[in-house]
């Protein structure tokens, strides 16, 4: 159903600073950067950045009520400050889901959290509570990604985004070979993970800023910076082209099964901007025909971002929604 637009809408809750931060090391050679904020003795729960590679924020500490949680927020393997940077190693969807266990129990050391993901984060918390499920108190998802095949297709071949997009997917071509454009997901990865570096850092602020440029309803200059810098867009595409051409270690349809067969009785919600060109609305549709228990709000003026007001206002209701549960 479409949200109705509201004339008092949430906003963040004010800017607070981590009480506890740290790094974890999960093996395989990784540690990553961890930080918990809100009430200590609050209610628990772990937020999952997008990416993959996206790496967290401070403003994703500020969509729970501070004084009601206690907040887990975390860079994934290989992004933000975590080490090793931009590593491909031992770097998959089911390394991530154990790594949220083991914060689960030595950094917030908690039996139960609700859990928080948008885009990639919306993947990585159903796979998690389809493994886990007796973990999981609730579900806030926001931009629902289930890495089936469309949604690949959807970003990465003529036919999806592009036809909304048909000018900032022309610069997404440009860097590949006519020859080597009926695969881009490979194209590019050749050049991602070649010998020659600065080929490595033009295909990553290629590949980055044709996820910027359609990112959101109101895109801005700031927007595609952030995601061309050097810092961001090599771990963003790096890590996210590596998930791509690996299908997310997922089988088709495999997280609709899992819900349908593991989440009934948990409750959840899902915040999708309906003008979502990263991860549109028919994912969420499909996610809530397998898990009747979720209340899916569909935000007639948003696009894919959190911080978009229509989404960011169904997000903290949720929240809100939960804080007391």
């Amino acid at each position: 159903m479409d949200m109705p637009l509201s004339t008092a809408r949430r906003t963040l809750y004010p800017a607070i600073e981590p009480y506890r931060t740290g790094q974890i090391d999960v093996g395989d050679g990784h540690r990553l950067y961890w930080e918990l904020s809100g009430n200590p003795d609050g209610k628990p729960v772990v937020f999952l950045h997008g990416g993959p590679g996206g790496g967290s924020s401070p403003d994703h500490r500020r969509q729970f009520n501070p004084d009601k949680y206690k907040i887990l927020v975390f860079d994934q393997r290989g992004c933000g400050k975590s080490t090793p940077y931009a590593s491909l190693d031992h770097n998959t969807t089911w390394d991530l889901v154990e790594d949220i266990e083991k914060l689960r129990t030595e950094v917030s050391q908690v039996d139960k959290w609700q859990v928080f993901g948008g885009s990639w984060g919306s993947t990585l918390a159903l796979a998690y509570a389809v493994t886990h499920p007796e973990r999981v108190t609730e579900l806030v998802l926001r931009g629902i990604f289930l890495f089936d095949q469309y949604e690949i297709d959807w970003m990465y071949k003529a036919g999806g985004a592009s036809q909304v997009y048909p000018d900032k997917f022309a610069e997404f071509l440009a860097p590949i070979p006519d020859a080597e454009r009926s695969d881009l997901v490979e194209a590019y990865r050749k050049r991602l993970t070649g010998d020659d570096k600065d080929e490595r850092l033009r295909a990553a602020q290629a590949w980055s800023k044709w996820e910027g440029d359609i990112v959101t309803l109101l895109p801005s200059e700031a927007t595609i910076e952030h995601f061309t810098s050097p810092d961001v867009a090599v771990a963003v595409a790096r890590i996210e082209n590596h998930y791509m051409a690996n299908h997310g270690w997922l089988e088709e349809g495999q997280l609709l099964r899992g819900a349908a067969e593991k989440l009934r009785g948990i409750p959840g919600v899902i915040v999708q901007g309906r003008h979502d060109t990263c991860t549109p609305p028919m994912a969420a549709w499909k996610l809530k025909q397998a898990w009747p228990e979720v209340e899916l709000n569909i935000t007639p003026d948003a696009g894919h971002l959190f911080n978009e007001p229509g989404n960011l206002d169904g997000l903290v209701r949720a929240t809100d929604k939960f804080a007391d549960r």
